[in-house]
């Protein structure tokens, strides 16, 4: 019988774990003809009891097991240690908070039945998220979407059911930054997606706070999009222009009517507009500059402390 993998990353999760458990598996019993289940908790350096939790449930149940960091190394690199560790041939990726239904698990092994790689579940909407959050996710896709050529499906969640061959090619990507959900389009396949209604959290509060929320969303631009440079490149190339033309004009001014522009005012705002235009190219290269650097160092993306 073919094995399921679930990845879970963990960080300050231990009012959930037991409720996603116990849900989990009442799926598990109905699909136990199809798959054997196997699941792995990545444990991102909580400050809670959430690896206390983990130690229990692993030696309850003997297809749970667990990894934990030496520190909080981030969702991504939880992503990344679940992947790495899951030997199914079926892996899919869940959070602990239960937002990700699993009852969906038995319509999306059918879909993979039918033929497909991947299939994802993305928010039909974003009912109980607040208005700003949402509106601001909602411009993120749209600009995403237009300057990058990888796609990304609006209200995607990181919940997906995939083939052995997918994560393998996932792997296979040695980088350092990673951004998963354009990492999850990148590679391809045959890909269809579920839409379910929002869920709020089982228990807990969640750790995306907005100014995290708005830098993981940077992080998808530079890793997936070269428009930041463009527009630094444009902006020099405008302002260049524009002092060109300011400049004939001062001088056709002098030789025809005389005199100059008085007053010290307009003179700063152009120096600060320049100058401004100036820095925002050199923080968006030096962005770019630092992801280099940081890949060079060749650093691990994560270190595991303990294993269950």
């Amino acid at each position: 019988m073919k094995k399921l993998s679930i990845v879970v990353p963990c960080y300050n999760e231990q009012e959930t774990i037991y409720p996603f458990l116990e849900e989990t598996q009442k799926i598990e019993s109905k699909m136990k003809d199809q798959l054997i289940f196997d699941y792995i908790f990545v444990n991102d350096g909580s400050k809670d009891e959430t690896l206390k939790v983990l130690r229990d449930v692993a030696s309850r149940f003997e297809n749970v097991h667990y990894l934990s960091f030496s520190r909080n190394f981030g969702k991504e690199a939880g992503l990344l240690a679940g992947l790495e560790a899951a030997d199914g041939d079926f892996i899919t990726v869940m959070d602990a908070d239960l937002q990700d239904p699993p009852e969906l698990l038995i319509d999306m092994y059918q879909k993979i039945n039918e033929g497909y790689d991947v299939v994802g579940t993305r928010r039909a909407d974003r009912k109980g998220e607040p208005v700003i959050r949402s509106f601001f996710s909602e411009m993120f896709y749209k600009i995403i979407n237009a300057v990058s050529d990888t796609e990304m499906v609006d209200g995607a969640r990181d919940f997906r059911l995939m083939t052995r061959q997918v994560v393998d090619s996932i792997l296979e990507l040695g980088e350092v930054n990673r951004f998963s959900k354009g990492i999850f389009s990148w590679v391809g396949f045959n890909v269809t997606y579920i839409a379910y209604e929002n869920r709020e959290r089982v228990a807990g509060e969640t750790s995306w706070s907005f100014w995290s929320l708005f830098k993981y969303s940077m992080e998808g631009f530079i890793n997936f999009s070269e428009a930041p440079l463009d527009l630094s490149l444009w902006a020099g190339a405008a302002s260049f222009i524009i002092s060109i033309l300011g400049i004939l004009f001062i001088i056709i001014r002098k030789l025809t009517i005389g005199g100059s522009v008085s007053g010290w005012a307009s003179l700063v705002c152009i120096i600060l507009f320049i100058g401004g235009i100036q820095l925002l190219a050199l923080g968006i290269i030096g962005k770019y500059i630092s992801k280099i650097f940081l890949e060079t160092k060749k650093r691990p993306v994560y270190i595991v402390k303990e294993k269950g």
